[in-house]
């Protein structure tokens, strides 16, 4: 069976930046994600959206924020295994951990980073009869792929920030864009509605207020779909493409399998390690909880970076953990493959 040093389940921010404070100090990660690509939650439900927060970042988008996390970590070369949920985490009598997907990868390693959010996340599934027969072809739940819808008469579901801000993006590619909602009152932020809005009245878009009722189909493909509006009307619309943004649902099923200490479905950890209630299992960015603990971006990476330390204390419990800058730390430098001139550094 394969082995790794450090295992991280999550590829959302928290669990890309781990990757690089690991690398830092020599340790190789590889990072086990439910999705299909790196960027977890927020590239998933809103890759355009701005982010303000970010320190020395006055604004990015989510998309932009992983990309340079991507790029960032690059030079540690960390295993991806995308589309696969981890399903097992045992440990072992030699104080390792067995972990399994639902794939069937296997990995035995040292120690585990759950940087999961709020758990896997899987999407909400459209509940019609005969869905399943067109999922991952004329349906999708998130859009991997602009072109696809290129000169495409769309149907977009929801009424939150990523079914808004999709229809809206979509709208310049599209041959055409119908938004169904259930209700009037949407989710998303205002100024987003009133742009909505706004195209509706140029007749940009169409806004339509129902249910998915049903599925149309011809020789096998989703020509259309039928909406039935709160008076009981069901209306035909034609469509090529079917667009389902209802928002992701966590899945910790498993999470409460593996026998952590949990407070609201979320991991109890201390905050000097960022370590769970079982050793060698450490829990950062949403998925865990401490007294005054903050959902945010930027106190993930903090609790990253102490739980890197606190891990290679862990991995070579013989061996100083020196504290080093990469501003002026050669080791550091060739880790990441700069050679900066520091000649006139004091």
């Amino acid at each position: 069976m394969k082995s790794c040093e450090v295992a991280i389940i999550g590829a959302g921010p928290c669990g890309l930046f781990q990757a690089f404070e690991l690398g830092l100090l020599g340790i190789q990660a590889e990072i086990f994600d439910a999705l299909p690509e790196p960027g977890g939650q927020c590239m998933r439900l809103y890759p355009d959206k701005p982010i303000y927060d970010i320190p020395a970042c006055p604004e990015i988008s989510a998309q932009g924020l992983v990309e340079n996390l991507l790029t960032q970590l690059r030079p540690f070369e960390p295993v991806f295994h995308l589309g696969q949920k981890v399903k097992t985490l045992l440990p072992q009598e030699d104080g390792q951990f067995l972990l399994e997907t639902d794939s069937g990868t296997q990995r035995l390693t040292k120690a585990v980073v759950i940087a999961s959010g709020a758990g896997a996340f899987e999407p909400v599934r459209l509940i019609v009869p005969g869905v399943d027969r067109h999922e991952g072809k004329q349906l999708q739940y998130a859009v991997t792929n602009r072109e696809q819808y290129r000169d495409k008469q769309l149907v977009v579901v929801g009424g939150g920030d990523s079914a808004l801000d999709w229809a809206l993006n979509l709208m310049p590619v599209a041959e055409s864009v119908v938004l169904v909602h259930r209700s009037e009152r949407l989710r998303a932020q205002p100024h987003s509605v009133q742009t909505m809005q706004q195209a509706c009245e140029r007749l940009e878009m169409q806004f339509l207020i129902g249910r998915i009722a049903g599925l149309l189909e011809e020789q096998e493909r989703l020509v259309g779909v039928k909406v039935q509006s709160t008076d009981g009307v069901t209306r035909r619309v034609d469509c090529d493409e079917l667009l389902v943004l209802f928002g992701l649902a966590p899945q910790i099923k498993e999470l409460r399998s593996w026998g952590l200490e949990l407070s609201q479905n979320l991991i109890c950890v201390d905050t000097e390690r960022f370590e769970s209630s079982i050793p060698g299992i450490y829990a950062v960015g949403d998925i865990n909880s401490y007294p005054g603990k903050k959902k945010l971006i930027l106190s993930g990476f903090h609790e990253a970076a102490l739980a890197a330390f606190a891990i290679k204390g862990r991995l070579q419990p013989d061996a100083p953990v020196q504290l080093q800058y990469t501003t002026t730390s050669p080791v550091l430098h060739q880790r990441l493959g700069v050679n900066p001139d520091i000649s006139d550094l004091s």
